[in-house]
């Protein structure tokens, strides 16, 4: 299986984790926003408790303190973050590292730190926090792309099932999801929605 996986949900709690892992996702990002070191262990070890004998990979937003001592694999760090982080401790603990990017230092600030996949976002309007970045639009994944070469580029940001298409035709190698699913009247079914595209796909 690919790392990150084509379709990549970002969800904020357990029961979320818990519940795409039982619908077979391949990778599920959990971003919980302003906990303390306690809290922050305790979710992650909670998740990747509910991942374990899945083959859902488990990727820990920003607490990378937690993921190194809960034992998880997988570590996404906001700019911010990655200005804070051990990135030696980082590579030490085995984890891989995914980056999200918004404008050109951005991109240069996280190929220095030689990541295992690039974000770009977003990449249409999106109501789920406030963005100081104006939408990137489709052209965006394709420069982007081309600039980053063979590392993994995710596309995030407002996007829907039906626009999958087009993001991956210009070059995204991931689509990481959050509002299509987690807000859908129907999650389970968008989820196996989505799964069916790349089943058809391969």
């Amino acid at each position: 299986m690919p790392y990150p996986d084509r379709f990549y949900p970002v969800v904020d709690s357990v029961a979320w984790v818990a519940r795409l892992a039982k619908l077979g996702v391949g990778t599920v990002q959990l971003r919980a926003k302003d906990l303390d070191d306690g809290a922050a262990l305790q979710i992650v070890t909670d998740a990747l408790a509910v991942t374990k004998d899945t083959p859902t990979k488990l990727v820990v937003n920003d607490y990378w303190r937690a993921a190194i001592v809960a034992g998880a694999r997988h570590l996404h760090l906001g700019q911010e973050d990655l200005a804070e982080a051990d990135l030696d401790a980082i590579r030490d603990a085995g984890l891989t590292l995914g980056i999200s990017t918004h404008d050109d230092a951005e991109l240069e600030t996280a190929l220095h730190a030689r990541p295992d996949y690039i974000a770009l976002g977003p990449i249409f309007p999106t109501t789920l926090k406030s963005m100081r970045f104006a939408p990137q639009g489709i052209a965006k994944i394709t420069e982007w792309k081309k600039r980053i070469g063979n590392i993994p580029l995710v596309a995030i940001g407002g996007i829907k099932l039906e626009q999958a298409p087009a993001i991956f035709a210009a070059g995204a190698d991931s689509i990481a999801v959050v509002s299509d699913v987690t807000q859908h009247a129907d999650p389970d079914a968008r989820v196996r929605a989505w799964l069916q595209i790349f089943a058809q796909a391969a």
